[in-house]
């Protein structure tokens, strides 16, 4: 059960990472406005909220596994908001960082 509630905090953080930085882009690249770059800034303070939710209390492990899931989360986000089609080589190093993310943060430990 805890890899289930750490495996959905790790979505509902990557949809607020994600997606805090698409806003901030969106609005200053893409000159949508501030309101877009506030959303993406309040968005981006939430993921780091739910963040401490994780169920293991060390800052660096948790950390270093979102960066696996960012890195192929934004993949998918730019997919899907931007028609970005990633090549075979994006998807080996989004799949080599989801393993290593599962390693960081499921791995037995003796602890």
């Amino acid at each position: 059960m805890l890899v289930l509630r750490s495996a959905a905090l790790f979505v509902i953080a990557a949809i607020f990472e994600i997606g805090g930085a698409w806003l901030v882009w969106q609005g200053y690249r893409e000159q949508r406005g501030l309101l877009w770059i506030t959303g993406g800034v309040l968005a981006l303070g939430a993921y780091g909220f739910v963040a401490t939710f994780q169920p293991d209390a060390h800052f660096g492990r948790v950390l270093a596994a979102y960066g696996g899931i960012f890195v192929a989360g934004s993949i998918g986000w730019g997919m899907i908001a931007d028609g970005y089609r990633p090549d075979r080589w994006d998807i080996t190093g989004a799949l080599i960082c989801l393993v290593g993310m599962a390693v960081i943060m499921y791995a037995p430990r003796g602890d």
